[in-house]
């Protein structure tokens, strides 16, 4: 049976607002409105004196209203940005108060602060962009940050990465509300995956470690990333960078802030990945290309790194075909 619910879906908005944290969002409930037909979600946004406020990127956005004169919403929606540094006073009481009371409260890059500095993560999981995972979790220790997360489920409290992000955690939203066929279809108006898993990676293996200043090291980064499926053993790799496993052990992890098994782990997690998204080839073909042998070592990689085995994540992922 359709669900005709009507859910109010009300955007803050502040100086220094990323214009993207708050367009992808909307864009999803709206594309997803257009769909389903009915009016499922009505759509509202508000600054704290109704006045245009001037985004992170310089564009300038025109509020429907006052925060006070704004309904209490199903979805309160807190954007990232600039503006959320040095937050107004007057903006965190005011997502303090009525943060609690909307069913879902959901945040998009660093919206996340917002809500922790009104006190609204204390106790919980959450997520951000990840250049201010850190920042969070300092500043806000009560929190229990989860740097890698592209989104975070901790009750009716959503959180999501950075820009981008908000537009997985929208859509995996509208798959709650009405269903995975609308969500699907809803993508596909967008020309974007259904949706990435929330406990997916915020960026990829390479990005995720720092370069390594030394050119021997720089060029063992790089042969990983191209031979996932060649012996990449701490002798191996020790070998082509003329360094004595111990030393190349220590080395690395000094100049990539990672060690190489778990950098070669997610170098072959997002190869995998990368087959599984674009490929037709089975598990067993992927798993030999990305150099774990057995399909099952594959599996276990992914349960670790992604909280879904190979199967599941290719169900979830794989672009809509046309």
């Amino acid at each position: 049976m359709k669900d005709m619910t009507q859910r109010t879906v009300l955007v803050v908005l502040f100086d220094g607002v990323q214009s993207l944290d708050v367009t992808g969002p909307v864009e999803v409930f709206a594309a997803a409105g257009a769909i389903d037909g009915g009016a499922p979600y009505e759509i509202r946004t508000a600054s704290l004196d109704g006045g245009p406020v001037r985004t992170s990127s310089g564009l300038t956005l025109v509020p429907d209203c006052t925060l006070d004169e704004a309904p209490l919403p199903h979805t309160l929606l807190v954007p990232g940005g600039a503006g959320t540094r040095a937050a107004d006073r007057e903006l965190v009481d005011w997502v303090r108060e009525n943060g609690p009371k909307a069913e879902r409260l959901v945040s998009v890059c660093t919206g996340a602060i917002l809500l922790a500095e009104a006190g609204l993560l204390d106790g919980r999981r959450a997520t951000t962009h990840w250049g201010y995972c850190d920042t969070l979790a300092r500043h806000h220790p009560a929190v229990e940050v989860e740097p890698d997360a592209i989104y975070v489920r901790d009750g009716h409290i959503a959180t999501s990465a950075g820009v981008t992000a908000g537009i997985d955690l929208a859509l995996a939203l509208v798959e709650e509300d009405l269903g995975r066929d609308t969500a699907l279809f809803t993508a596909r108006a967008l020309v974007v995956f259904l949706r990435r898993p929330g406990n997916q990676a915020q960026f990829s293996a390479q990005l995720a470690a720092q370069t390594a200043q030394r050119e021997p090291l720089r060029d063992v980064q790089q042969w990983i990333t191209e031979h996932p499926a060649g012996d990449l053993s701490v002798e191996s790799l020790a070998a082509r960078a003329q360094l004595s496993p111990r030393h190349f052990a220590r080395a690395f992890q000094s100049e990539t802030g990672t060690t190489p098994g778990r950098y070669v782990e997610r170098v072959r997690v997002e190869a995998a990945r990368r087959l599984l998204e674009d490929s037709t080839q089975g598990v067993e073909e992927i798993s030999r290309a990305c150099g774990y042998g057995t399909p099952e070592a594959m599996r276990r990689a992914f349960v670790k790194t992604l909280g879904v085995p190979p199967a599941e994540y290719r169900r979830r992922f794989r672009p809509v075909q046309v």
